[in-house]
């Protein structure tokens, strides 16, 4: 579970958060979307703790998991989509045993 309550930040002389309140509840995913320069990766840094903010708080359920790909790219062979799924540790785990699976059920 994640709660942001009344945060508060400003990039300079422009407020992204004013008094900004969210909660997800243990169990749900969800994606962040917007424009460019909306304040997607400040909010993401600010809730791994990377980045500090004006006001309000920010707290997460111990042992939560939040999945996140940094602004620049793993300078490696996988595509985005590739370095997106290996963060999944079931769906690899389920990957990893289906190429060598001889169960058709499982």
């Amino acid at each position: 579970m994640l709660h942001i309550n009344n945060l508060v930040f400003r990039f300079g002389a422009r407020q992204l958060f004013d008094n900004a309140t969210l909660h997800i509840p243990v169990g749900r995913k969800v994606g962040l979307v917007g424009r460019n320069g909306t304040g997607k990766s400040t909010l993401i840094s600010m809730i791994l703790g990377t980045r500090g903010y004006e006001s309000g708080s920010i707290s997460c359920r111990p042992g939560a998991r939040i999945g996140h790909v940094a602004q620049e790219a793993p300078s490696d062979d996988k595509s985005l989509l590739e370095t997106v799924i290996g963060s999944d540790e079931t769906l690899v785990a389920l990957q990893a045993e289906a190429e060598t699976a001889t169960e058709p059920e499982r």
